[in-house]
């Protein structure tokens, strides 16, 4: 088994760890490389402007930070075109099925990019060019894996003249037009992006006249390439790639955990009014959540706590509901005995129960979360866990507001091993789970937009001045704001924050998402209607961000839905314009 993600940052010890063995692989495998040349990658990745290029490194790795393949891809958003540097499976992978994966995810990614085409170098298969016969078997072997996804050697070109007269096996280029049969490349175009091939890739080894006589050698308009050789019928893989869609993430086990008493408005009936609007767009591809280890959770959460959790509610009868009334002071050396009196030890209010499903619902929100945010690392630019019970109040050593384990805190710790994340909640009530959590780090920017502590719950955080602390000093930001705010007051500080944000230049957001910023929301004060939540998706997605969406409050069920169809539908336009 494999997984292919993206590399997004060279600065974190687990994507060093993969860098490296990549290097490894390019020095086996590619022994025409120089050291320098190797050495260059973490460079490459970091600085477009300086190689002209936007590079992307796509690993496939075992689960186990094991590099079996990996695909560097170059896009040049300037002439619209993407170039497939290296694609390599490890020694001993060939068969495997990692090649195809990896090619597969390279069209992919080059297709949501919006690009012309995908061009790539192959060696020939014409005996005149390839006097090896076992060269040859290879190059023949890689063309014909190529033509299977309709990619072909360009026609009528001077590309594969030799620099040299030295030169055996001078290349072809490739393209592959990602199943685009309606947008042939035009010969401008065409003339453009081989220049820019040459002369961004090869100007130390194309003296400028040679670069010359094989652009100008381009005159078919609209570009031909060679004739099928090896597939002869046209290979349902040479459609167009997959368009992305967001990967919704249901917790389809949230109703388990059903208070019915009179009152709690946190119900499973919030998920259905939910999933029945965004059933209405074409926007969504749901996703099953997998399972993940208790170990994540306790990365944020006190081990301690989540053990206590998980023997408490085991402990409860079904349809039992136990409330914390006593909150003695956190003396650790004597807490209560009695497990359900212990819950006010770990609780912040007296309106979060314990019973029998808690912990498992909580769970299987955290597992929601977790898919999300390795659906974000496998390339989808959008995840969305719809999930109960919340989780942005909980703490790293408490639980509260309805919350017991804080999803998107996890999932932000996660994404953080491979790039630095904002934190972005924008409930009407203060995340004050995330700045617990992460208020003395500095790789997961938190920040929260939220009725002011003066008349909302949490009440006792989510001030101004609370900045974090340490390694975290500057690295939390909040945003309190009067009562009965309207669409566009919030929209003004909504943008104060996303300015923040893309100054840190994160890799990936997770969004707490609550829509009980809206009009009539029995635990809110502001009057955001259905075109503020779209304006707010729009204003967040033009970010342009790996975006995880994790649900948190939100209990006017009448509209609840609506808004969130209509907060997703803008997200999408601002994270496509």
């Amino acid at each position: 088994m494999f997984r292919i993600h993206k590399i997004y940052d060279v600065n974190t010890a687990t994507n060093q760890q993969l860098l490296s063995q990549v290097q490894a692989m390019l020095r086996i495998q590619f022994n025409e490389l120089s050291e320098k040349d190797i050495a260059k990658l973490p460079a490459q990745l970091a600085n477009p402007l300086k190689y002209r290029f936007h590079t992307s490194l796509l690993v496939a790795e075992d689960g186990h930070a094991k590099v079996r393949g990996f695909a560097l891809l170059l896009h040049a958003p300037d002439l619209q075109f993407c170039f497939l540097d290296y694609i390599c499976a490890g020694r001993g992978e060939t068969g495997g099925g990692i090649g195809g994966a990896l090619y597969e995810r390279v069209r992919e990614e080059a297709f949501q990019l919006n690009v012309l085409g995908l061009f790539m170098e192959c060696l020939p298969d014409d005996p005149a060019l390839s006097p090896n016969p076992d060269t040859r078997k290879q190059n023949i072997a890689r063309l014909r894996f190529y033509e299977r996804y309709g990619a072909r050697p360009i026609a009528n070109t001077a590309y594969e003249t030799p620099v040299s007269d030295k030169d055996s096996d001078p290349p072809y280029l490739v393209f592959d037009n990602l199943g685009q049969k309606d947008k042939p490349l035009a010969r401008d175009a065409a003339q453009a992006i081989v220049r820019a091939i040459l002369e961004r890739k090869y100007a130390k080894l194309c003296p400028p006249a040679y670069i010359d006589t094989v652009v100008t050698s381009i005159n078919d308009d609209p570009l031909q390439l060679r004739a099928p050789r090896y597939h002869k019928k046209s290979s349902v893989s040479s459609s167009q790639p997959h368009k992305h869609k967001i990967a919704l993430i249901i917790n389809d086990g949230h109703d388990i955990h059903h208070i019915k008493e009179r009152g709690y408005v946190e119900s499973p009936v919030r998920i259905k009014s939910i999933s029945k609007e965004l059933a209405r767009t074409d926007l969504f591809e749901t996703i099953a959540a997998k399972k993940y280890s208790q170990s994540h959770i306790e990365q944020v959460h006190d081990p301690e706590f989540v053990s206590y959790l998980r023997k408490a509610c085991a402990a409860i009868p079904e349809g039992e509901s136990v409330y914390p009334y006593v909150f003695p002071l956190r003396n650790r050396a004597r807490p209560p005995q009695d497990l359900p009196l212990r819950a006010g030890y770990y609780c912040i209010d007296t309106f979060t129960p314990l019973n029998a499903n808690a912990y498992k619902a909580a769970r299987a929100a955290v597992d929601c979360a977790m898919t999300g945010a390795d659906c974000l690392l496998d390339g989808k630019p959008i995840a969305y866990a719809l999930v109960r019970p919340p989780g942005h109040h909980a703490e790293r050593q408490s639980f509260g507001g309805f919350c017991y384990f804080n999803s998107a805190a996890v999932a932000a710790h996660h994404l953080s091993l491979h790039g630095k994340v904002a934190l972005l909640d924008i409930d009407y009530h203060h995340g004050n789970g995330h700045q617990d959590i992460f208020y003395q780090r500095a790789d997961v920017y938190t920040l929260s937009l939220h009725g002011h502590p003066r008349y909302s719950y949490p009440y006792f955080s989510g001030f101004e001045d609370e900045k974090g602390e340490g390694l975290g000093k500057g690295y939390n930001r909040n945003y309190p704001l009067p009562e009965n705010l309207d669409g566009p007051q919030y929209q003004k500080t909504l943008q104060l924050a996303l300015h923040k944000l893309s100054a840190y230049q994160p890799k990936f957001l997770v969004l707490s998402l609550g829509l009980d910023t809206a009009k009539g929301d029995p635990t809110g004060s502001f009057q955001l209607m259905a075109e503020d939540f779209h304006r707010n998706g729009e204003l967040i997605g033009a970010l342009k961000l790996p975006t995880l969406v994790i649900q948190e409050g939100g209990y006017k069920t009448q509209t609840l839905g609506i808004n969130a169809r209509h907060f997703f539908s803008g997200l999408w336009q601002g994270m496509s314009a």
